[in-house]
């Protein structure tokens, strides 16, 4: 693939997602994972995408794209994520007879019912930690505030504060800094291949890690627009709440779904600064500089899932 000659930089749609030394990337036909083997070989896995939005013009509709979409990527996610831990289980894992109870009942739905369960204790500890705590801290704090919008904007500060202290606090964990090692280099093998240049290790690390269409901008976005959506359900009592914070959550994830992808192909002073948040929470936690090693990983995951038709994975 040779440099752009107009200058111009094709914003691309590919999008990737970290794992344990590996990367998942996603283009518009299919889904690459490339794992850095114990042996320090490269284990490329390529399948092809068949999501609801290419099956049916209905879930391609505004904001309820979103809504599938965030559902079908965490799905998505955590069975890449499933995929390369599998590299490196310890033996007495892999002997057999060491199966897991739920392996033993379900048989070949096992992997199905594991990246449920899975997704499931992950939405109950997002909805514990960032809803109902945020929202129980405001009640404590709030004294004599009766302002229902002045309330919902300190939950949401202190929502975004919950955040930036979980963010910082894992990115000091070894096996998550190397995970963010990862994210880094997903990052500049895409600004790269958007730039033109030959997909090599030395043109991909001269590329920055941040990058403005990465998800932990996305959820930035989320915890802005929840703020203002649950202000016009004003402060009821505490379980009605939680309940609509949890009803409202598909609606505030399709609404900043769409926005993400306005400010995704805008090169506005105002689509820089709705941007730059999510930016610096990516500098200072949640991307890290990747080594040349991490970076081939990159490189080969993302070629897998390269179109033939340069528009094909325009961002739109």
């Amino acid at each position: 693939m040779g440099k752009n000659n107009d200058g111009i930089i094709h914003k691309t749609s590919i999008g990737g997602q970290a794992l344990i030394e590996g990367i998942m990337m996603r283009g518009p036909n299919e889904m690459a994972i490339a794992v850095r083997k114990p042996n320090k070989e490269i284990d490329l896995k390529v399948d092809k995408l068949n999501t609801l939005g290419m099956r049916y013009k209905f879930f391609r509709m505004p904001f309820l794209r979103g809504m599938i979409s965030l559902i079908e990527s965490l799905s998505i996610g955590v069975k890449a994520l499933m995929y390369s831990a599998e590299f490196f289980e310890d033996e007495e894992d892999i002997e057999e007879g060491s199966e897991t109870w739920i392996q033993k009942v379900f048989k070949d739905k096992a992997e199905d019912v594991e990246v449920f369960l899975t997704l499931l204790i992950a939405i109950v500890l997002s909805i514990g930690i960032f809803m109902i705590l945020p929202n129980f801290i405001t009640s404590l704090v709030k004294g004599n505030i009766t302002n229902s919008v002045i309330l919902n904007l300190v939950e949401g500060l202190i929502r975004i504060i919950v955040f930036l202290i979980y963010v910082v606090w894992v990115a000091k964990l070894d096996d998550v800094r190397r995970v963010f090692e990862y994210h880094g280099a997903e990052h500049k093998t895409i600004h790269c291949y958007e730039h033109g240049d030959d997909l090599t290790v030395e043109n991909v690390k001269k590329y920055s890690i941040l990058h403005p269409r990465c998800g932990t901008s996305f959820l930035f976005m989320v915890m802005i627009v929840s703020i203002l959506v649950l202000s016009f359900f004003g402060w009821p009592n505490p379980v009605l709440r939680v309940v609509i914070r949890i009803v409202m959550f598909p609606v505030i994830a399709g609404i900043s779904y769409e926005i993400n992808r306005l400010i995704g192909k805008s090169d506005s002073s105002l689509a820089y600064y709705l941007s730059y948040p999510g930016l610096m929470i990516q500098k200072f936690a949640t991307v890290k500089e990747p080594d040349d090693e991490q970076i081939e990983v990159a490189i080969k995951s993302l070629i897998a899932v390269i179109p033939e038709d340069r528009e094909a994975d325009q961002w739109k």
